[in-house]
């Protein structure tokens, strides 16, 4: 059951983090859950090494989000034609 719930609070925060972001993304249903799932891995354990959770502990909805865009801050980046 962690598992279903770590992929529909990863979609949520995949498309909330879409729609903050400026611009056009052409993701689908999986990239975006994708994009969700690992903002909130990327969060969960940059807020581990930095002891803001305790080990087990997952980052949550606002942290996944801000793992999401920073993912497409970075995609964004790699992606940008000169």
């Amino acid at each position: 059951m962690h598992l279903v719930w770590t992929i529909c609070i990863g979609f949520l925060a995949g498309v909330v983090a879409r729609w903050i972001s400026p611009g056009r993304h052409a993701f689908g249903f999986f990239l975006t859950a994708a994009l969700g799932i690992a903002g909130a891995v990327l969060a969960t354990y940059i807020g581990q090494a930095l002891h803001w959770y305790a080990p087990g502990e997952s980052s949550g909805f606002i942290g996944a989000i801000v793992g999401a865009i920073v993912l497409l801050a970075l995609g964004r980046l790699l992606t940008r034609k000169s």
